[in-house]
């Protein structure tokens, strides 16, 4: 199972690592410690979190590293859920407040190794977009 340290939370999450610290303190999300003494975080208890972090008072948003790609539209986040079929997938991301959900292949799904609690980045390119006013 995949670990975080309190800093790659934090990205994912969308919130600075002493926001991310503090909750880690205040028993919201489970650390322990490597051999090195770093706090880490399991992937599956980071992806649990990470959906009632988007469902409550949401994150804000965090520093985007560089993307060397066409699609601008790059939500970095952790899988918080993945339905295989036999030939389709559904794969969950929690990106900092932003749930996002994607269709694939099941083929595909095996080839990058999706799972619970592995870090993710959902790129969004559409030919359309709606709008709506509140």
């Amino acid at each position: 199972m995949q670990s975080y340290t309190i800093g790659q939370a934090a990205r994912l999450l969308g919130v600075s690592p002493d926001t991310a610290r503090r909750w880690a303190d205040a028993g919201r999300v489970a650390t322990h410690r490597d051999e090195g003494g770093r706090r880490l975080i399991d992937g599956r208890d980071l992806a649990a979190f990470a959906v009632e972090v988007g469902q409550g008072a949401g994150a804000g948003a965090g520093d985007e590293d560089v993307s060397y790609t066409s699609a601008r539209n790059a939500f970095p986040g952790i899988v918080t859920a993945v339905k295989l079929g036999d030939v389709a997938a559904q794969v969950e991301i929690q990106a900092g407040p932003h749930r996002l959900v994607s269709l694939l292949t099941r083929e595909a799904v095996e080839e990058l190794g999706l799972e619970v609690g592995v870090e993710a980045t959902a790129r969004v390119k559409s030919t359309s977009v709606h709008i709506d006013r509140a």
